[in-house]
């Protein structure tokens, strides 16, 4: 069973996906199927990309018996979702990898989103990373997944909303906005052409979001010189998350970026990373319960200057 079913009481797609059960849990390095010699990559490798065994999306899609049955619609769950392993190291981490390694893995996520924006089908391309059990990860082997939706998704429109609302009041872009009003207080890292702050309006106590200081709607906007100076951002920022309590910090890391063969949003979109970790301490976690996963409220128990401070102060070398 692989389906797309539609929620007509918030418009939006949902995902039904069998095969997703099936994934495997890693009970130990031995039978971990990332690395060399594992079940998905029995050849030597350094950095690759590859479509997952047990999907959400593919194509083509496997079809399906009805479209439509009064409130209830269904859809060919037509899409791609791609495993991108960064480093045959198993007890790597993108904060451990060298920072030449991070510039190959950035390299391989610009690729990936140029051959799939192509498809005229796809319309989001969403680059994710979670790193540890506590977000859900099945494998500890470092590595991420990027999903090439048929639709957008509809927290993506929520943004596009929002900000298409704040360009047509301000003439600016929300996000080139709040990097004209930002104040140290709440910046963790910075470079030439990226910021990394905890933002004002921060959900998850250590959230960090990156943004890229030019108004950039994709990755592939990216100068050479700019993805190298994006690798080390995203560097530093994890290596602060492991150094704040001395373990490895679990995280979703997600990307956001414009929609692909639809209607133009460059003018108020920006890019950007968002970090949500789900520890609040160092042995306490920040669950998303009744009020933050039914209404979207969320409640953070740490002020974000607070965060910021602990964050900025927590010292890294590269």
């Amino acid at each position: 069973m692989m389906e797309l079913r539609y929620n007509p009481l918030t418009d939006e797609w949902i995902i039904v996906s069998a095969a997703t059960q099936r994934r495997p849990v890693q009970p130990s390095k031995t039978e971990c199927p990332l690395c060399p010699g594992g079940l998905e990559l029995p050849e030597e490798y350094d950095l690759v990309a590859f479509e997952n065994r047990f999907p959400s999306l593919k194509m083509p899609p496997p079809e399906i018996d009805w479209y439509e049955k009064g409130p209830f619609r269904k859809n060919k769950s037509f899409g791609i979702c791609e495993v991108i392993v960064y480093t045959s190291e198993h007890n790597s981490a993108l904060p451990k990898m060298s920072l030449s390694q991070v510039e190959k893995l950035v390299e391989v996520w610009v690729d990936r989103t140029l051959y799939l924006s192509k498809i005229k089908q796809i319309r989001y391309i969403y680059i994710f990373e979670n790193r540890g059990k506590e977000v859900g990860a099945s494998l500890s082997h470092p590595h991420g997944q990027l999903y090439a939706f048929p639709f957008i998704p509809k927290r993506i429109e929520v943004k596009i909303e929002a900000m298409s609302k704040w360009y047509e009041e301000k003439n600016e872009c929300p996000i080139c906005s709040i990097m004209k009003y930002e104040s140290e207080e709440r910046k963790v890292y910075e470079t030439e052409s990226f910021i990394a702050i905890v933002p004002f309006y921060a959900r998850f106590p250590y959230e960090v979001h990156i943004y890229p200081k030019k108004h950039y709607s994709t990755i592939l906007d990216f100068s050479n010189r700019e993805k190298k100076e994006f690798s080390e951002i995203l560097k530093v920022v994890t290596m602060k998350y492991d150094k704040l309590f001395e373990q490895d910090f679990p995280y979703m890391m997600m990307f956001f970026q414009a929609p692909f063969n639809t209607e133009d949003v460059s003018p108020f979109f920006h890019f950007h990373v968002e970090f949500n970790p789900p520890k609040r301490d160092k042995n306490k976690l920040k669950w998303m319960a009744s009020v933050e996963t039914g209404t979207w409220t969320f409640i953070n128990p740490v002020l974000p200057e607070e965060a910021a401070k602990k964050l900025r102060d927590t010292e890294v070398t590269l």
